[in-house]
């Protein structure tokens, strides 16, 4: 477990080791009942006093993340305790986490044990415990941000992938061009001059999805303690990614008009940014929009600082308004400071991984460098389908239809929240996209209510998984597109009464700590 600790962050070495684990335990790879290093193995690795790490234990053992056995050792807390030998009289009980052999939580094995001391350099990956199938067979998965199956164009994806194989047999039997194919490059800068955008095909990359164009930027521009802002919350995967790079990750709160540009300014005097993360047109998680004057800002403050932006726009065509949203960053900009990022598998196909990524002059060549070392390029069969797919007549009108189809499952989701959430709970209506953001009434964590609906086979995604750091505790994001709209209803319905319940009980009975 390999912690860098920076000494420019404004966080003490405790807060940063503190935060180091705490991340690692969120995201499930230190399983319950893991073994952490004692406090003199830890200090050792570190360099650091064993005072630091005594005091970063004590701060997670208050959190009710570890627990401290005499003489056995430092543990990551099960949610029964029953590591230890004499639980306090007034620890909560709560029921058991019900896991299968498919879940991504690691196994307590003791007979792996040793591989804790195989040092790793991953810290944080919190979407990866979040099974996309749902946790239980015929449970109600609002947790992951996909589409239903049934309104994808799978059939006519299948027919462009057997016309591409029959009429170009050699496809599986040859690399593409690391940048993507040509003809593929064309239509997606055809595509995205169609929105106002001034690109070419030379300014064009596909990825393997855009979370592999947010890999790629990172792998290219951040460094061991480069500043990068985000919005707060954001997209959990861009959080796991620039972590992974040892940056210093700097939260911008965001309202209705998008990321607080007024707190931003203040940032940068003091903390000049190389990266800037957005995602301006229906936000993950909260479905806001970035306002056009703000997008201005933005781009002024890149130049001034002369950092990068990626904007990640995932759901740009799927939108609820009948007007269009602003201008995107790279439509707005001529300097070559915005990539842009587009991700075709979600409203395709979400097997295809196929993504664009938009950038100009040197910054592409150099992104195109990175793929070269990952990839070698993204598969030419697949890229080939998309390419006939959204050629075809049927994709000229697909993206209006797929938006008609969703609108009726937000109406459900929204008048259900309306008839049945209780005094206290918040939510955002989105303009587009497939999430909603829930706030809770601050004495109630979401943990709790997840470990709660799970009983129930109802899974959503943890708002603190959108946070850098440390995060906030009473948020959480549901997605919609994925369910039934009857489902919905009754998913939707069932967390309201669950949270009424869980309101009405006493405190010392829900538990303090959270769930892990």
């Amino acid at each position: 477990m390999q912690i860098d600790l920076q000494r420019q962050t404004g966080l003490s070495y405790v807060q940063q080791i503190k935060s180091a684990i705490a991340e690692r335990i969120r995201s499930g790879l230190l399983a319950e009942g893991s073994t952490l290093p004692s406090v003199r193995k830890l200090s050792k690795q570190l360099s650091v006093s064993l005072m630091t790490v005594v005091q970063a234990y004590d701060e997670l053992e208050k959190s009710g993340l570890i627990e401290r056995i005499q003489g056995k050792g430092t543990f990551v807390k099960t949610q029964l305790g029953q590591l230890s030998e004499n639980p306090a009289d007034d620890s909560p009980t709560r029921p058991k986490k019900q896991t299968t052999n498919s879940s991504p939580q690691l196994k307590n094995d003791t007979s792996y044990q040793w591989q804790l001391a195989v040092t790793d350099y991953l810290p944080r990956a919190q979407v990866w415990n979040f099974d996309p199938q749902g946790p239980f067979p015929g449970g109600i998965n609002l947790s992951t941000a996909i589409i239903d199956p049934d309104l994808l164009p799978h059939a006519e994806l299948n027919k462009e992938l057997e016309k591409a194989l029959r009429e170009s047999p050699h496809l599986l039997t040859r690399y593409g061009p690391i940048e993507g194919d040509h003809e593929l490059r064309e239509e997606m800068a055809s595509y995205h001059r169609e929105r106002g955008m001034n690109v070419t095909a030379e300014d064009v990359l596909i990825t393997s999805g855009a979370q592999q164009g947010i890999d790629l930027v990172a792998r290219c521009f951040v460094g061991r303690g480069d500043v990068v802002i985000v919005e707060a919350p954001t997209y959990p995967s861009a959080l796991d990614v620039f972590r992974g790079r040892g940056a210093t990750i700097i939260p911008v709160p965001v309202d209705g008009d998008g990321m607080r540009l007024d707190i931003l300014t203040a940032l940068c005097d003091a903390h000049p940014p190389k990266l800037i993360y957005t995602v301006p047109t229906y936000h993950n998680p909260t479905g806001t929009v970035m306002s056009l004057r703000r997008r201005q800002q933005l781009l002024e403050i890149a130049e001034s600082y002369h950092c990068l932006i990626i904007e990640d726009n995932p759901w740009g065509d799927l939108t609820f308004e009948n007007s269009p949203p602003p201008p995107s960053l790279m439509q707005l900009e001529a300097d070559g400071h915005v990539i842009h990022l587009s991700g075709f598998s979600k409203t395709i196909g979400p097997g295809c991984r196929i993504a664009c990524l938009l950038a100009k002059g040197t910054v592409l060549k150099r992104l195109v460098g990175a793929k070269s070392t990952v990839d070698l390029g993204s598969p030419l069969l697949t890229q080939r389908a998309v390419l006939a797919y959204l050629r075809s007549k049927h994709a000229k009108t697909f993206q209006k239809k797929l938006s008609q189809a969703l609108l009726p499952k937000l109406d459900a989701v929204l008048a259900t929240l309306q008839e049945y959430a209780p005094p206290g709970v918040r939510w955002t209506v989105p303009l587009g996209g497939v999430n909603i953001w829930i706030t809770l009434p601050e004495q109630l964590r979401a943990e709790e209510l997840l470990a709660a609906s799970r009983t129930q086979g109802i899974t959503f995604l943890l708002g603190s998984a959108c946070y850098p750091g440390e995060p906030e505790f009473n948020h959480l994001r549901i997605s919609f597109a994925n369910a039934k709209k009857e489902e919905l209803h009754r998913a939707v319905r069932t967390l309201c009464e669950t949270i009424s319940s869980l309101l009405q009980q006493p405190r010392g009975n829900r538990g303090q700590e959270p769930v892990l």
